[in-house]
C-alpha cells in the first residue's frame, strides 16, 4: 500500500509538464500553425526559471512567470518565420529546437547556473486533510501548479468552445480563407495562439526546474517536448484527453524511481527508452484507430496570405 500511495502521490508532478506542453501545442495548432518546437520552448522555460531563482532570488511563482515569458519571447521568432515570412513550419519548428539547445547551454554556462541546486516551489499545506489515510498524500500534498493546471485546462476549454474568440480561432485553423472572408484577422489570431501556446510550453519547462528537480542541467527537458507532440495526436487535438494522456505518462515516469527505491534492478538503457516505447505505442494506436475523427485542424501546417485566396 505504501508503494502505491507514494507512486500515485508523485504522478501529478511528473504529469504536469506533459499536460501544460500538450495544451500549449493544442492552442497553437488549433489556429493552423504546426509547432514542432516544444522541446526548445521547454528548454528555454526551464533555463529561465532556474536563472530567475539563482540570479534574481525571486519567489518560485514569479520564476514560473519569467519562464513562460521567456518562451513567449522565443515564440516571436517562430511566429515571424511561419506567419509573416511563410517559412516551412516543420523546418522552423526543428530550427527552434536546435537554436534553443545551443542558446540555453551557452547562457546557463556563462552565468554559472548549471548544476546549482536551489529551493524551489514547495507543496501546499491543507492541514488535517494532508494527514488523511491514502488520499491525503495523493490529493492534498501537491504544489500550487498541480491544482492550477486543472483550472488552466478548464479555462482553455471554455475559451475554445464557448466564446467567440475560440470559435474564430478554430475557424482560422479549419479554413483560413473562409475566416478571412468573414472579417477575421487570420494572421493576428495565429500570432496570438502561437505566443500563448508557447508560453504554456515554457511554463511546463519552468515547472521542471522550479518545482520538480530544483536544478538546471543542459538538456533538462529530456525529450518531454517530443512526447507532448505525440500526446496531442493521441488526444486528437482535444484538451481533456490530452490531460488524461499526460496522467498516463506521469504514471510511467513516476513508476521508474519507485521501482528503483524498492530495490528492483532495471537495465539503465531500458529505463531511459521506456517513455519512448510508450510513445511509439501511442502513435501506433492512433494510426490503427484512424477510422475515428482525427480532430486535426483542416489547415494545419498551411500558410495563409490573403492575396492567394481562391
Amino acid at each position: 500500500m505504501d508503494f502505491v500511495v507514494n507512486w500515485l502521490a508523485n504522478v501529478p508532478g511528473f504529469a504536469v509538464p506533459f499536460a501544460l506542453a500538450a495544451l500549449g501545442l493544442i492552442i497553437c495548432e488549433k489556429s493552423g500553425v504546426l509547432n514542432l518546437g516544444a522541446e526548445g520552448y521547454m528548454l528555454v522555460g526551464a533555463m529561465a526559471g532556474a536563472g530567475a531563482m539563482l540570479s534574481l532570488q525571486v519567489h518560485p511563482l514569479l520564476a514560473l512567470v519569467i519562464a513562460a515569458l521567456a518562451a513567449g519571447t522565443l515564440s516571436l521568432l517562430f511566429a515571424l518565420l511561419v506567419i509573416a515570412l511563410r517559412v516551412n513550419q516543420v523546418i522552423s519548428g526543428l530550427v527552434i529546437v536546435f537554436f534553443a539547445q545551443g542558446l540555453t547551454a551557452m547562457l546557463a554556462t556563462s552565468n554559472g547556473w548549471t548544476n546549482r541546486a536551489f529551493s524551489g516551489l514547495g507543496d501546499l499545506n491543507f492541514g488535517p486533510l494532508s494527514s488523511l489515510p491514502f488520499v491525503g498524500r495523493i490529493l492534498f500534498q501537491q504544489d500550487l501548479v498541480v491544482y492550477l493546471t486543472i483550472v488552466i485546462f478548464a479555462v482553455t476549454v471554455h475559451v475554445l468552445y464557448a466564446t467567440h474568440i475560440g470559435m474564430r480561432l478554430r475557424a482560422v485553423g479549419e479554413n483560413p480563407e473562409a475566416a478571412d472572408a468573414a472579417g477575421i484577422p487570420v494572421g493576428w489570431y495565429r500570432f496570438g495562439a502561437v505566443v500563448v501556446g508557447c508560453m504554456l510550453i515554457g511554463l511546463a519547462g519552468g515547472y521542471l526546474t522550479v518545482a520538480v528537480s530544483k536544478i538546471w542541467v543542459d538538456g533538462m527537458s529530456g525529450g518531454r517536448g517530443w512526447i507532448a507532440i505525440a500526446l496531442v495526436i493521441f488526444a486528437r487535438w482535444q484538451p481533456w484527453p490530452a490531460l488524461a494522456g499526460a496522467f498516463l505518462f506521469g504514471c510511467i515516469e513516476a513508476l521508474i524511481p519507485r521501482m528503483a527505491a524498492i530495490g528492483l534492478q532495471l537495465p539503465q538503457y531500458f529505463v531511459l527508452m521506456l517513455p519512448y516505447i510508450v510513445t511509439l505505442g501511442v502513435m501506433v494506436w492512433s494510426s490503427l484507430s484512424a477510422g475515428r475523427r482525427s480532430g486535426q485542424p483542416g489547415a494545419l501546417g498551411q500558410p495563409f496570405v490573403r492575396e492567394e485566396r481562391h
